[in-house]
């Protein structure tokens, strides 16, 4: 996965809640916790439903409080910086979602309304109410903002037996992003109560958000930024393709359920197995075309 070194990064988009004592990204909560609550609510939508607190005692590192490193927007200048740096990778991918979705869901008929990346580590304040770390990668209806621990991402290979790498990340980071497109379209209002099974609203809807980060995946290299008129994504290879495709099985429900406890039960799913979660990205990366990602249209 290669950025355009002249490419403009535009870290307006991304908020920097993080705090880096010594200079070093300092990831609070540990593993153990991590995995414990990623099993349940891993890529949750919401996360004012998963018994997060109301934001009382919010006062953790990376909560918005105090000083915070803002350095995204210290350092993260070109795709030369995105080639190099993670943090600057995350908002390239950040750009480049907001490029391609805010040319295609006009097009369906939809205004398309900016979402905003939160990089933060430890505790955050959200419009769904205070996050930690443990909870993972996350999308607030409420705020409109994907939060993002970078921490998560040395768990997804470490722990989740993913083999990483930078698409693996982008691919994380189009998933939350797919989460808002539901959020402009009112798909997410579909899944009410319907939050576990294999056949549930909840697997319908995070089967949906792989398909788009799919769809994403097809236009990446040719979705020009308004700055340069080049896309921002110069290339994604097949191997990159694999890495993302490793992180979705890496993340299913069947998966993580043998890995936690030795066996596999289909009527506690929340996100799909691994199977599914790979066929639904490489439909959208196949076809390119969100009209393709009506998981709710389609038996689990």
């Amino acid at each position: 996965m290669q950025f355009d070194d002249q490419g403009d990064l535009d870290t307006s988009q991304v908020d920097d809640r993080r705090r880096i004592p010594g200079g070093k990204v300092a990831v609070a909560g540990g593993a153990a916790g991590l995995i414990a609550v990623l099993i349940a609510v891993l890529f949750g939508v919401d996360p004012s439903v998963l018994g997060l607190s109301d934001g009382a005692g919010d006062t953790g590192a990376g909560s918005g409080r105090g000083t915070t490193a803002g350095e995204v927007q210290q350092v993260c200048r070109t795709g030369a910086d995105a080639n190099s740096r993670q943090d600057c990778r995350i908002v390239a991918v950040t750009n480049s979602l907001q490029d391609y979705w805010g040319g295609q869901l006009p097009r369906s008929g939809v205004a398309y309304r900016p979402a905003e990346t939160v990089l933060f580590t430890g505790r955050v304040s959200t419009g769904c109410g205070a996050a930690s770390s443990a909870v993972g990668p996350f999308y607030c209806p409420a705020d409109r903002r994907a939060y993002f621990d970078l921490g998560f991402f040395d768990e997804l290979a470490t722990r989740f037996g993913a083999s990483g790498g930078p698409f693996a990340e982008a691919y994380v980071v189009a998933h939350e992003y797919g989460h808002h497109i539901q959020n402009l379209t009112g798909t997410m209002q579909k899944v009410g109560r319907d939050r576990q099974g294999a056949n549930s609203a909840s697997v319908k809807l995070e089967l949906q958000a792989d398909c788009y980060a799919g769809v994403w995946a097809n236009h990446a290299t040719t979705t020009p930024q308004a700055s340069t008129g080049r896309p921002l994504i110069r290339t994604l290879t097949d191997q990159d393709i694999a890495q993302g495709l490793d992180a979705a099985a890496a993340v299913g429900d069947d998966r993580i359920q043998k890995q936690s406890t030795g066996r596999i039960d289909p009527d506690n799913w929340t996100h799909g197995s691994s199977d599914q979660r790979k066929a639904w990205f490489t439909a959208g990366y196949r076809f390119g075309d969100p009209a393709r990602c009506d998981t709710f249209a389609t038996p689990s």
